[in-house]
């Protein structure tokens, strides 16, 4: 999937930063929303996608995180912690878009949930989202640099909770990757970031 549109880069980001704003939600309160995590990990397994909006669904499932990109590049609200994560997880996919071993483990550890996802009728389903985590934590995480998350230190004891978290920064490096191939790069943040905020203005509308 290739594109120059600024729509399409806005929408990768989109995805990306509210993906990430639940991984911090989760860390710190153990809660989730559950229509971002059903976007996110849907997210994962449209890999053929013939747009960038198909991998989302629509563009109200990354509404928030649109508002998220706009605000931050009109520099209405500069929210370091979040960026810094995205940093970090942009860094993580250029070097794991450079390791064909690593793409052909998460791409058939991939084939073979959504096999496992079909037959529970879910993507979210707590199976779905143990195996997601631990196909995570078995390849991407052990690139480096890592995604450092902090949070609340009682629930990022909890197995379930770190296998969340772990499931949707899979999805946010999915983000990420479709970042690169729709022409995303750091330049963008700046020399475009006036085309980027008037994409993500008439996607919000």
């Amino acid at each position: 999937m290739s594109s120059n549109s600024y729509t399409d880069r806005v929408l990768a980001l989109a995805g990306m930063a509210q993906a990430l704003q639940q991984v911090r939600r989760i860390a710190d309160t153990g809660q989730s929303d559950a229509s971002v995590v059903e976007t996110a990990l849907d997210s994962v397994f449209r890999i053929d996608a013939d747009t960038p909006l198909q991998v989302y669904g629509r563009i109200s499932d990354v509404a928030p995180g649109l508002r998220l990109v706009s605000s931050y590049l009109t520099r209405q609200g500069q929210d370091e912690s979040l960026m810094r994560l995205v940093t970090s997880v942009l860094q993580l996919e250029r070097r794991f878009s450079h390791e064909p071993d690593t793409l052909n483990a998460v791409g058939q550890g991939i084939s073979h949930i959504a096999v496992q996802a079909s037959d529970l009728g879910s993507h979210v389903h707590p199976d779905i989202i143990a195996a997601l985590g631990g196909l995570y934590a078995d390849t991407i995480s052990t690139l480096r640099p890592r995604v450092m998350v902090q949070g609340n230190p009682h629930y990022l004891a909890q197995p379930g909770v770190v296998a969340e978290i772990r499931a949707i920064l899979l999805a946010a490096v999915r983000s990420a990757v479709l970042w690169r191939q729709v022409g995303g790069s750091y330049w963008d943040f700046l020399f475009s970031r006036k085309a980027m905020a008037e994409a993500a203005g008439d996607l919000l509308g």
